[in-house]
């Protein structure tokens, strides 16, 4: 049973990817702790395999990655996980996550909340440039 969701999981994260190819392109943005950039869960060659994806996405002109970096004590992000979706209709709604309990938010002056935070994460990172930079750099240790 176990296996089955662990497939089940897997399946579904493969299927979220199609994201990247869509027409017209969204603007994503992503923001990354650096622990789990440095995390070899899988083996040495699982985390090289998972870099040079990031570094392949870096490059897609809709896609910003940014790293926030272990030295940076406090910051924006911080709460937990969280998902900030900016719909076609003008709408923002969020998702938090944290532990075993995820939510989605849909009252606007709480998705607003949430698109501060995480503009604030934003400026708090490191910039898309530098954390590229970093990835190969980690890439390189790998």
């Amino acid at each position: 049973m176990r296996g089955r969701s662990i497939e089940r999981l897997v399946a579904a994260r493969m299927a979220r990817q199609v994201v990247f190819d869509r027409r017209p392109a969204p603007l994503l943005t992503f923001v990354q702790e650096e622990a789990t950039l440095r995390r070899r869960t899988g083996g040495r060659m699982v985390l090289r395999r998972q870099l040079e994806h990031l570094l392949e996405l870096s490059q897609l002109r809709h896609v910003e990655i940014q790293v926030m970096p272990t030295e940076a004590e406090e910051h924006a992000g911080l709460g937990g996980s969280h998902r900030v979706l900016k719909l076609v209709d003008g709408k923002t709604v969020g998702l938090n996550e944290v532990q075993l309990i995820s939510g989605l938010i849909s009252d606007p002056r709480q998705a607003q909340i949430l698109d501060m935070r995480y503009n604030l994460l934003r400026s708090q990172a490191l910039t898309p440039r530098l954390s590229r930079e970093f990835i190969e750099k980690l890439l390189g240790e790998t």
